[in-house]
């Protein structure tokens, strides 16, 4: 996919996640890098990066404005083309971020970001219906495992989940050195 044609959206990487309960330093030590060298590459091959915060006006928690932690996680404070606010799980609705995308003739995106079973893969299910062309970076997004009815769910088994029902019905799933590399042999 030429650069020009991508762009690369940054979801929900922002200081409101490590102020939740679950929050956990050991998946996200392990996902750090992977986001790092996605941001990296798109920086280095020029693919737009569209920042996406999350926020819930008056829900007195750490995605509430008023507590100042929409902003970008630490580490992640880089210079976006573009930054949107979103209030719903996925990236386009009560957004302009389709409009933008199509005035700039985006085709494609690539996925990336925090929570990988939420707004992650939400922003891909809807991307695909608009028709964009979806990468689905799994190991550049991040989730926490999560019980239900006495059972938990470890981060791994529900990224295995996600990747299972996105791959070929909404996104290609691909891996960060993967697509980096791809990006790097593109034609100039």
């Amino acid at each position: 996919m030429l650069e020009h044609q991508s762009a690369l959206l940054l979801i929900d990487v922002q200081a409101s996640f490590p102020a939740k309960e679950y929050w956990d330093d050991i998946p996200a030590e392990a996902w750090r890098p992977k986001q790092r060298a996605l941001l990296d590459a798109a920086q280095t091959h020029a693919v737009p990066i569209l920042r996406i915060l999350h926020e819930e006006t008056d829900s007195n928690g750490p995605f509430d404005p008023a507590h100042g932690l929409i902003r970008p996680l630490e580490g992640f404070a880089d210079a976006a083309t573009a930054t949107f606010h979103k209030r719903v799980h996925n990236a386009f609705t009560g957004t302009t971020l389709e409009r933008w995308l199509r005035e700039r003739d985006i085709t494609h995106l690539v996925i990336s970001g925090i929570r990988t079973e939420q707004c992650c893969e939400t922003t891909a299910r809807v991307a695909s219906d608009l028709g964009f062309s979806v990468d689905f970076v799994s190991d550049a997004t991040l989730t926490f495992a999560m019980t239900r009815n006495g059972v938990t769910w470890s981060a791994e088994d529900i990224k295995a989940r996600t990747e299972l029902v996105l791959e070929t019905r909404f996104a290609r799933i691909i891996d960060t050195h993967t697509l980096i590399d791809e990006w790097r042999n593109a034609p100039k």
